[in-house]
């Protein structure tokens, strides 16, 4: 498998200063995702940004890893309702003109 999209786990606990156990735990919640190709594990380029927003919540505002699966929870429920609510105004905006 090719790994050009993929940065190694142990590259960004080193880049994080996090432990490996942090990713592992949040992997465990389902919040990201780890590849294990030939013996190292891996996190696709793309969840970078989910990591970034998780490492502020837990480093800036001390939310430990429960708060995080939370927080990403109720965001993900916000954006569907959003979706939902754009999707309605437009029916809306249909039958009004």
């Amino acid at each position: 498998m090719n790994t050009n999209k993929f940065i190694p786990l142990k590259q960004l606990c080193t880049h994080y200063k996090v432990e490996i156990k942090f990713f592992i735990n949040l992997s465990e919640l389902g919040l990201i995702e780890i590849k294990t190709i030939e013996r190292t594990r891996y996190i696709h380029e793309d969840k970078i940004t989910a990591i970034e927003k998780i490492l502020r919540l837990h480093h800036d505002l001390d939310v430990n890893i429960e708060g995080i699966d939370i927080i990403f929870q109720l965001l993900q429920k916000l954006e569907t309702k959003e979706t939902e609510l754009n999707k309605l105004r437009n029916r809306l905006q249909f039958y009004e003109h």
